[in-house]
């Protein structure tokens, strides 16, 4: 038998393989291949029937010589195609090519800086246990994960964030790691929270953390990377600005007004949504959590304020 004069010893299987070997006969000249009626047929029918509906035919035909094919015995179901919806999840996007040039370009630009400041590169797992983030930011984050049981009953969550995974890594390696650590990752990140103009549900987070430097020089040199990110890329004063927060005037304000320490976690993540969410339910939000007025009110003047001098 020559190579170009191939047939098949089971018939069962012509229709599928039989356009592979179409070009033996016509030179590579084009032609038409109907996909057979069962495969778009409207009711909803397994791979596994279909054999059966098949083999059962090619039976009764007298064809079949009496073995057993055992070629199409998938569980997975075909469905009808109209009923797929071609759209990402909410919240979601895809990136064809000319959206993926320009991330790759942006990314680069990530890398480039970070290391250009010492900074190396890690990343995490997407998929991490429910119990690191919750206990990060409180029961307030679970409303805002994409969370689930698997099949071993272990909660596990996508990440809404770097910073938890961050934090477990460096407590897996302890010892074995030299301070000052300066690591930064690019990483995909979920929250399901109400989506505004330019935030998505799935985003992307470029981390660039420093650990074990006590000085302030840390934050120093973390505001002169963005600095120099922003050169990079054509972004100027006039585009943007900075706002350094301070841990230590948070708890200074709440400890005037007599707020619990336990609270602080609370508190923060509530104004961290000062800018997303209308002011008025930033104070409802802060009056249930146990502030008084007068310290909700303290609290929102010092968040305005732009100068160390009015701060003083």
């Amino acid at each position: 038998m020559s190579p170009l004069s191939t047939s098949l010893l089971n018939p069962r299987l012509s229709f599928s393989l039989k356009p592979l070997f179409l070009f033996s006969q016509s030179s590579f000249a084009r032609r038409k291949f109907q996909i057979p009626r069962q495969f778009v047929s409207a009711k909803r029918k397994t791979f596994s029937a279909l054999a059966s509906e098949q083999s059962s035919a090619t039976d009764n035909g007298g064809r079949s010589g009496g073995g057993r094919s055992g070629a199409l015995s998938l569980s997975p179901v075909v469905e009808e195609v109209q009923r797929i919806d071609v759209n990402p999840p909410k919240g979601t996007r895809d990136f064809p090519p000319e959206d993926m040039r320009l991330r790759t370009w942006l990314f680069n630009h990530f890398r480039e800086v970070s290391r250009l400041f010492g900074f190396e590169e890690v990343d995490y797992p997407v998929l991490e246990s429910e119990v690191l983030f919750i206990r990060k930011a409180g029961e307030e984050i679970r409303d805002q994960l994409y969370c689930f049981e698997d099949r071993g009953n272990r909660r596990v969550a996508l990440r809404p964030e770097l910073t938890p995974s961050l934090a477990r890594l460096v407590i897996q390696k302890g010892k074995s790691l030299s301070l000052p650590l300066k690591w930064f990752a690019i990483g995909q990140c979920w929250r399901y929270e109400r989506m505004t103009r330019g935030r998505r549900r799935e985003h992307y987070q470029w981390n660039m953390d420093i650990l074990g430097l006590p000085e302030v020089t840390a934050e120093a040199e973390l505001i002169s990377s963005i600095v120099a990110f922003f050169k990079r890329i054509g972004i100027t004063e006039s585009d943007v600005g900075f706002k350094v927060s301070s841990r230590k005037v948070l708890q200074e304000v709440l400890r005037c007004y007599s707020v619990p320490e336990n609270l602080f976690g609370k508190v923060c993540i509530i104004i961290d949504k000062i800018e997303k969410i209308p002011i008025d339910e930033i104070k409802r939000e802060l009056n249930a959590a146990g502030l008084s007025e007068e310290a909700i009110e303290e609290l929102l003047r010092v968040l305005s304020i732009k100068s160390l001098t009015k701060l003083e």
